[in-house]
């Protein structure tokens, strides 16, 4: 054997990547199918193994496997638009993990755009070479940095940045979602925890879809429903594209009612655990927002259309928790919303008492629930009373779970559970959903 210096390896490994190109040139640069030039590398890289090199040169081969990596996986352009609280934390998941989706998925994501708010005005970031998380919170304090929001400037440079486009919609916004149809049909996948046009008016959700099956494009919307649980993916994917029948869905969807619910107790006043919950950060700014139902709704309106039912949202009778007298209130000027309405609630503690303490005497509980009678073709949210054996009972913190009764799984219906409120969770079933539309490309 002959001892080599590592100057000489290092010479080794680079003449046969050289020689690699040099016989890939002497058939035709330009003319020769791509698969000869990789069966060069690949030859060139199983020489290169009989010369391992030591030490720190070890780390350089190994950046240049991963640049390899990242050469052969399939590029996804991403621009996010809302980067809040679960926008934001999306943002941090897919920038930490950049590495793994290339290694383990053969995905190389580039956040090419995002929208941000500073001082009250939104503006956006565009750049093909990618945005970081540093350059992210860069913006936010440099006045030079961004330009003024602009969705159709957005949509476009996201389009042009690869063949595999997707956009992320993180906000509640009805402007935004307002352009689902023009997007899809032009080619952009969404991604979205937005419920608007999910549960809005019919003909636009059926528009919608129908765009997206001609175009061959995908909207994408599980975390629209139990944040980062797997509910419309079950329902869709392994239920009904299987041949099940769904008889029925009911559920806890709002992890802020479950909270309250499971919080809820004789002798607690029930304006104190609204109190608890807006201090936690589960409810509103205003709590009615929550107590009223209406995002339960739109959950259940989204199920249902799941199931092929064509429901509108004023289809679906709603048991708000706020009393008739609390609906149209307004806080006098300068008060607190939140905190002006938790006092008016007072006046109610006594009618609520007696509604959880006529629960517990018939060794019942009280949940928040959206129902979805398949059979039936309606669908209603409702204040229920459960046994304890029952599911629902053994919720806990802000826990959603959802139960589907179908013509498999009976008597027991199949359930899902697990958090249904915070940022990290609704960003991961985001992150999870377009995965799901990745690995397609």
């Amino acid at each position: 054997r002959v001892a080599l210096t590592t100057r000489e390896l290092m010479l080794g490994r680079t003449c046969f990547v050289v020689l690699a190109i040099c016989a890939q040139s002497s058939l035709g640069f330009m003319n020769a199918p791509v698969a000869t030039f990789r069966h060069c590398l690949r030859s060139a890289s199983t020489s290169a193994r009989r010369f391992p090199l030591p030490g720190r040169h070890r780390a350089a081969s190994g950046a240049n496997d991963f640049f390899m990596m990242a050469h052969r996986a399939k590029h996804v352009s991403v621009g996010i638009i809302g980067t809040g609280v679960v926008g934001g934390d999306l943002f941090k998941q897919l920038d930490s993990t950049k590495a793994n989706l290339i290694k383990s998925n053969k995905l190389d994501v580039k956040i090419v755009a995002l929208t941000f708010k500073r001082d009250g005005q939104s503006y956006m970031l565009l750049s093909k070479d990618g945005i970081t998380l540093a350059d992210y919170q860069a913006a936010l304090k440099d006045k030079t940095k961004g330009e003024p929001s602009d969705l159709d400037k957005f949509s476009a440079f996201v389009k042009s940045a690869s063949g595999n486009p997707v956009l992320f919609d993180c906000t509640a916004s009805e402007p935004v979602s307002a352009k689902y149809e023009t997007w899809l049909r032009s080619g952009l996948n969404v991604v979205t925890p937005n419920k608007k046009v999910g549960s809005g008016p019919l003909d636009r959700y059926k528009k919608t879809k129908k765009a997206a099956a001609d175009a061959g494009t995908d909207w994408n919307y599980e975390a629209t429903v139990g944040a980062g649980l797997p509910i419309i993916n079950v329902l869709r994917n392994d239920l009904l594209d299987t041949g099940d029948k769904v008889r029925k869905i009911e559920g806890i969807f709002s992890g802020t009612l479950s909270y309250i619910f499971n919080t809820f107790k004789p002798g607690v006043p029930f304006s104190s655990v609204v109190a608890d919950a807006k201090a936690k950060g589960f409810t509103e700014p205003d709590p009615r927002d929550d107590l009223s139902g209406t995002d339960v709704a739109r959950k259940v309106v989204i199920l249902a259309r799941e199931c092929g039912l064509d429901l509108e949202l004023s289809q679906v009778p709603v048991d708000s928790l706020v009393p008739p007298a609390l609906q149209s209130w307004k806080p006098a000027p300068g008060e607190n919303v939140g905190d002006a309405f938790v006092e008016q609630m007072k006046v109610f503690d006594v009618e609520k008492a007696k509604l959880i303490q006529s629960a517990l005497d018939n060794g019942e509980v009280l949940r928040y629930v959206g129902v979805v009678d398949v059979e039936k073709k309606e669908a209603r949210v409702t204040l229920a009373r459960y046994p304890k054996t029952h599911p629902f009972a053994g919720t806990q913190w802000a826990d959603n779970i959802c139960a589907m009764s179908t013509a498999r799984y009976q008597p027991q219906p199949l359930v899902i559970q697990g958090p249904g409120a915070g940022a990290a969770v609704t960003a991961a079933g985001i992150y999870a959903d377009f995965l799901r539309l990745a690995r397609r490309f």
